[in-house]
């Protein structure tokens, strides 16, 4: 198990990131000397995903932006970040523990009150039987999707949030149409703040959707081909844990009780045995 919880880490913090459901945008808090006393911060932007009744839910990412005058609706108030990883993204990849870094860049010191994430309109989705839907998505979503983050940015620093897509609340049915609407629901955590909770599930054949929760929270995510899973941003706290195994594998749900979470702690379940 440290092998694998190993491997995982160093998935985590290699420069582009790829495969657990939501969006992630990391503030991480670590000193770096060589920044000291030169007025900025660092700023690192991933993507991850929560878990969606889809095959591959893609998103176009065109911008990420930050705003540090939270008094002023003014557009001219957002700054968009240096170097953003722009392209299309399938959300669904995002599995396993695995986040999309988006941008690393130096921003001003100071107060940060947002972040914006601008998607262009070309989103899509593939349904479990192979088709492909257009995701209708209203301009309003496109340059709207406006996270609160409320942080004071000390120089010398570096920061770190997760922006967790949560598929299943994002794509909405567009009604008699048949078509599909995205309107992105967007939770946001400092990992400062918050710990994770791995482990893996056995069999490995089949697909298990992992849930914690707790009196405020609700924070899910599916294994990857090996089993494996991480459930990241989780505020600290008492949760009962929920693996779920797909309903054609045959096997019972189980439940896990008093998971304690501790903010920038790491809660390893091992493997966990389905009957």
């Amino acid at each position: 198990m440290k092998k694998r919880l190993a491997n995982m880490r160093m998935k985590k913090f290699t420069g582009f990131l790829v495969a657990i459901l939501a969006v992630t945008v990391l503030f991480s808090c670590s000193n770096d000397d060589s920044n000291d006393g030169d007025g900025s911060a660092r700023v690192k932007v991933r993507m991850t995903d929560a878990p969606g009744d889809y095959k591959s839910v893609f998103v176009n990412v065109v911008d990420v932006m930050i705003k540090s005058d939270a008094s002023t609706s003014d557009d001219d108030a957002w700054v968009s970040l240096a170097g953003v990883q722009t392209g299309m993204y399938d959300l669904l990849t995002l599995t396993g523990g695995v986040t999309q870094l988006l941008a690393d860049a130096e921003v001003e010191a100071g107060f940060l009150s947002e972040i914006r994430l601008e998607l262009g309109g070309d989103n899509y989705l593939i349904l479990n039987d192979g088709s492909r839907q257009e995701l209708s998505t209203p301009s309003a979503q496109q340059s709207g999707l406006k996270i609160k983050v409320d942080q004071e940015l000390e120089a010398g620093e570096e920061y770190e949030f997760l922006l967790d897509f949560d598929v299943d609340k994002s794509v909405v049915s567009a009604g008699n149409s048949g078509g599909f609407i995205l309107k992105p629901v967007i939770r946001a955590t400092a990992t400062s703040e918050t710990g994770v909770i791995i482990g893996a599930v056995h069999p490995t054949n089949f697909q298990s959707e992992i849930t914690a929760q707790s009196a405020t929270n609700t924070i899910s995510a599916y294994t990857n081909a090996n089993g494996e899973f991480a459930l990241n941003g989780v505020p600290a706290g008492i949760y009962k844990v929920t693996i779920k195994p797909s309903l054609l594998s045959g096997f019972e749900v189980k439940t896990m009780n008093n998971i304690e979470v501790t903010a920038n702690g790491t809660i390893d379940l091992e493997t966990i045995f389905l009957n």
